[in-house]
């Protein structure tokens, strides 16, 4: 059975074992002061255009949302989020047990817009209620829609005249990035943003997501805020050799890319075969709605996820590609899904 459940499935890409390998016995500083931390650090600054950021390795999403968002945000302040959003729906409550609300939004195809904030806004006036502070998206979003520079711009803009905080979730950011419909750069990120993170689970690492902290006011004591959080790891080196490895050249882009075209043939054939989609998700997922007794039959040969009850007789399923999907299994699958096995 081929599993199209996930982008982490998999390990981790061959040259990051190996260079995990070759830097097995090389002694070093702990906690992300190792020269392969501060080595990666500047490559992805380098990438960004902007050596004024400040750039912290963690292990993973959840934590990195939950450390971040926690850390940017005073006791009686709240994010805003879409009812789709990671932290809402996926977190088990983590940033509600750091003590701030998470105020949900139903969103346009999984996205905020500069309306939904306006409104949220408006609803919550006084103190009598949590204060509105951080505007939380995912980019690419948990339906596989992606943002374009001018929706970043007008969120930009008014954050800026309310004062609020925009942080990005960008544990699918290599795909969004590298998506063929995308308009934005890595480097045109760190103006139009607080802060986001660049996703390594989801693309080729191990396990690991950078945080870059673009604004200067959110960058003091964060790393006291990692280490009450579990997040400052000892062994930081393992998080900092995959970083460098994923950005010394292009590899980090050259997996999604990967990923994004296995998405895209998924895309184009079952469309040509008459079927449907729940959303249009130009990233490395995709949500195909199928009849329910053929869904069973896929059930046989693939391993995906059920997402929505689309009627009593259909239903969307997700599948996601990554670095390491074999072209052959998405072929496969494509030939399944023509003759209706």
């Amino acid at each position: 059975m081929y599993s199209f459940k996930n982008d982490y499935s998999e390990g981790a890409h061959p040259r990051i074992l190996n260079a995990l390998f070759e830097s097995n016995l090389v002694q070093e500083d702990g906690y992300g002061e190792d020269r392969f931390t501060l080595e990666a650090k500047e490559l992805i600054k380098q990438k960004l255009s902007n050596s004024n950021v400040d750039i912290h390795l963690l292990s993973g999403g959840t934590q990195t949302n939950l450390t971040a968002i926690s850390a940017f945000l005073r006791p009686h302040e709240a994010a805003i989020s879409v009812s789709t959003g990671h932290i809402f729906t996926h977190e088990t409550g983590a940033i509600e047990a750091t003590g701030h609300k998470i105020i949900s939004v139903e969103g346009e195809n999984g996205k905020l817009t500069v309306e939904h904030v306006k409104k949220v806004l408006e609803s919550h006036p006084d103190e009598h209620m949590v204060k509105p502070k951080l505007v939380y998206i995912s980019n690419s979003t948990e339906i596989g829609t992606i943002y374009q520079k001018e929706e970043l711009i007008q969120l930009r803009q008014l954050c800026d005249e309310e004062k609020l905080i925009l942080f990005m979730d960008g544990a699918r950011l290599g795909s969004a990035l590298c998506s063929s419909e995308c308009d934005l750069k890595l480097s045109d990120l760190p103006s139009l943003l607080d802060a986001f993170y660049i996703g390594g689970t989801k693309n080729g690492a191990l396990l690991g997501e950078a945080l870059v902290i673009c604004n200067d006011a959110l960058k003091e004591d964060f790393r006291f805020h990692m280490k009450q959080k579990g997040a400052l790891l000892a062994k930081g080196r393992l998080l900092g050799i995959q970083f460098r490895e994923l950005f010394k050249d292009d590899l980090y882009f050259d997996l999604a890319i990967h990923a994004n075209s296995m998405a895209e043939k998924l895309r184009d054939e079952i469309s040509k075969a008459g079927f449907s989609f729940l959303t249009h998700s130009p990233s490395n997922q995709v949500f195909p709605i199928f009849p329910n007794a053929f869904i069973e039959k896929l059930q046989q040969k693939y391993a995906f996820h059920l997402w929505e009850k689309i009627d009593n007789d259909s239903s969307a399923i997700r599948l996601v590609t990554s670095w390491a999907t074999k072209e052959d299994e998405v072929l496969a699958f494509i030939e399944d899904v023509k003759k209706g096995f």
